[in-house]
């Protein structure tokens, strides 16, 4: 089921996700997580972003276009499931990139990341699993795992920057942005 995308504004993406019980059977809420992902043409959606804040989020590099900027090898076998993640380690030299959300549409600004993580997790089906990305597949996990945190991108942006994009942040809470996937806007009238 294709589910609105939780935006800027609402407290849940500022919680931090509570870990899901092992064994739960989150067959349903992963189906959801890629079919709304897929629908909003996304490549992460954490569960926070449609409302449920639990650890888990998904991740497709496969649509991304081997043309496109953030190709690389390997890309098109990325499409998985991470539940309760735990960052182990951030590694290598930082590197800027132009990020979106699809929680605060419409905006893009470069981040500066590390180039590698390693990452314990469960797969879908509750095996353990403990692994090293990089380049764009680690960019993408940690944007994601921010969510889990109730982290945003933007909270890597100067206070200028910040200041700067406060407009068109009220705008998205209220609803008054142009998105071609539904939205659930916290100070929607």
């Amino acid at each position: 089921m294709v589910h609105p995308i939780v935006v800027y504004g609402d407290p849940v993406l500022r919680q931090r996700a509570k870990e899901i019980k092992q064994g739960t059977d989150i067959s349903e809420l992963v189906t959801d997580l890629f079919e709304t992902m897929h629908a909003a043409n996304g490549i992460g959606l954490a569960a926070p972003q449609v409302g449920r804040s639990v650890r888990l989020f998904v991740v497709d590099g496969t649509t991304i276009s081997k043309d496109a900027e953030e190709a690389e090898p390997g890309m098109e076998n990325f499409k998985m499931a991470f539940v309760n993640p735990v960052l182990i380690e951030e590694l290598g030299k930082p590197w800027e990139f132009e990020e979106g959300c699809l929680s605060i549409p419409n905006i893009r600004e470069k981040i500066s990341r590390k180039g590698t993580v390693r990452i314990r997790y469960y797969d879908e089906n509750w095996n353990l699993k403990e692994e090293e990305y990089d380049g764009m597949k680690a960019r993408i996990i940690q944007h994601e795992y921010d969510h889990l945190e109730g982290k945003l991108f933007i909270d890597y942006l100067s206070p200028l920057k910040k200041r700067l994009l406060k407009g068109k942040l009220n705008d998205i809470s209220r609803g008054e942005v142009d998105t071609e996937y539904r939205i659930l806007a916290p100070l929607r009238k």
